[in-house]
């Protein structure tokens, strides 16, 4: 199957999810209303969040999301969608194009494997700045690579440095550390440390100089000193050496990335593994794959500020590595069919556990056919490749069978989205709202046990108030519009004492009582 296959394969299966699912109440809703703010105010270096000072995140992303809304009139999931999805398709791109020398043979397991592997699949259409860094990131390492083995032009020794600043400018300084500490110590292993200047020098920090410092001379001017203050010392200070926010600890990531990489993390970790035992990473940019690797690991587990998402720009290289090292073994191999068939298995258990969890109280499911669907596919997915695997020794085609399975899965869940947007955002619970205010009359809206209910201005149009327990049994707020949890409801017996005979309205998991 040719490559260009399937990129298109790749995105007929994640359309529906990039058009039809609501935004996360999270992250994504967060940044929805940051951009709004920033639109508001007129800023364009600094942002805030609810007013308050929000230095967390680089401009470049919220630029795109800025220019978004102003071009379209408002924040359309599909383009938000493409700003993660684009990137993740020029990384395989441009993974593809870097190995292609070393192994055509195994172009199309790379991809597909690449293509499926969980966190990478996610954050492929989530609205997050991520994939925007981690393509910047595998950019700036594929043009030093060039600059390395003499196949660069001119233009490559500007394009590396502007690489690394861009990677800097959509997410912060993790879209610097990689690159640095990575090529650094690929140079002092092979013994070349005496070439840094040829890819860290004067050109290089110069380009890094200009780029930081027009983007804090902007900052200074916007917000003033404690903007910058909050911007250099607060969130890389603090998060690197005592994080405020996803404080982990050093082997967090040593149990995260078997779940990120799902369901290929035993046949890739495996295979490098293999590799390194075996003294089959042989080739210059095999070593460096593992170079980057490791460096990536390592440097991450050191920072204080953990994530599963931060250690996305080491994946494209950990599965072409693995892709890479494939050829080298035999593919009858019994443990590397069993690190494929073990998720295997786990994919035929998916149809009986969905038809559990539909009879418990995750009844939210249960009227969902779809859902149904998308489990059954996996599940026989599951079948297949466990037959190829021990009936036919196929190991390739396994994988392939697994890969198009998934997409298939996806592709079908997807379609299955709007049923369950209710129960996955807040869209529909603000129109609903917005729709029973008007009917009412009611100007405001209190909110009562959602976590970060703040990002509902998004939709509301307008800032929700918090209420308080006591407001809500005291009758405080008597002719008023309140949103809640239902679990809420249900666990707390005073609360629902009151709003037990008051009009309401399910959307989802939550209830809107007009009090």
């Amino acid at each position: 199957m040719k490559n260009k296959y399937l990129y298109l394969l790749w995105f007929i299966a994640m359309l529906p999810v990039m058009i039809l699912r609501d935004y996360t109440p999270d992250n994504e809703l967060r940044y929805l209303s940051i951009v709004d703010e920033a639109l508001q105010n007129g800023d364009i270096f600094t942002f805030t969040n609810q007013g308050e000072i929000y230095a967390d995140k680089p401009p470049l992303y919220f630029w795109l999301m800025m220019a978004g809304k102003t071009l379209l009139g408002d924040h359309r999931m599909w383009f938000l969608s493409l700003l993660s999805f684009i990137p993740a398709v020029i990384i395989l791109l441009t993974m593809a194009k870097w190995t292609r020398k070393e192994s055509s043979e195994n172009q199309t397991d790379a991809t597909l494997i690449l293509m499926t592997a969980g966190l990478f699949t996610g954050l492929a259409i989530i609205v997050r700045m991520d994939m925007l860094m981690c393509m910047f990131i595998v950019l700036s390492l594929y043009t030093f690579f060039k600059i390395y083995k003499g196949e660069a032009g001119k233009c490559d020794y500007y394009l590396f440095p502007a690489f690394v600043f861009l990677a800097l400018f959509s997410k912060g300084p993790i879209g610097i550390l990689v690159p640095l500490v990575s090529t650094i110590a690929f140079l002092i292993y092979r013994r070349k440390i005496s070439t840094w200047k040829q890819y860290w020098g004067w050109k290089s920090l110069l380009i890094l100089l200009l780029g930081c410092g027009i983007w804090f001379t902007g900052v200074y001017l916007e917000s003033g000193r404690e903007y910058l203050d909050n911007l250099l010392v607060h969130q890389t200070v603090g998060r690197g050496i005592n994080s405020f926010h996803h404080k982990e600890p050093f082997y967090y990531y040593a149990v995260s990335v078997w779940y990120s990489l799902a369901p290929w993390m035993f046949l890739s970790v495996g295979l490098i593994i293999a590799g390194i035992v075996r003294k089959k990473i042989q080739t210059e940019t095999e070593r460096f794959f593992l170079v980057i690797v490791l460096t990536t690991f390592i440097m991450l587990s050191v920072i204080s500020s953990k994530l599963a998402v931060y250690l996305l720009p080491a994946f494209p290289f950990l599965i072409y590595l693995s892709a890479l090292l494939l050829r080298k073994f035999d593919e009858k191999n019994i443990w590397l069919r069993l690190s494929v068939a073990f998720p295997a298995l786990i994919f035929i258990t998916v149809l009986p556990v969905v038809i559990y969890l539909a009879k418990t109280d995750r009844t939210f499911i249960a009227g969902v056919p779809l859902v149904y669907v998308a489990a059954a596919v996996i599940t026989i997915t599951g079948m297949a490749v466990l037959h190829f695997l021990f009936a036919e020794k196929a190991l390739r085609k396994s994988i392939r069978i697994m890969a198009l399975g998934i997409l298939l899965t996806v592709f079908i869940g997807g379609l299955a989205i709007p049923q369950l947007n209710p129960y996955l955002g807040w869209n529909k619970l603000c129109e609903e709202a917005s729709q029973v205010a008007k009917e009412k009359q009611i100007s405001d809206y209190y909110v009562y046990g959602i976590r970060r209910a703040e990002s509902m201005d998004v939709f509301l149009k307008k800032d929700v108030i918090f209420a308080e327990k006591e407001e809500i049994v005291n009758n405080s707020l008597t002719g008023q519009l309140l949103l809640l949890p239902e679990k809420t409801i249900k666990k707390d017996a005073d609360i629902q004492s009151v709003v037990q005979n008051k009009q309401q309205y399910v959307v989802g998991q939550y209830i809107i009582v007009v009090l």
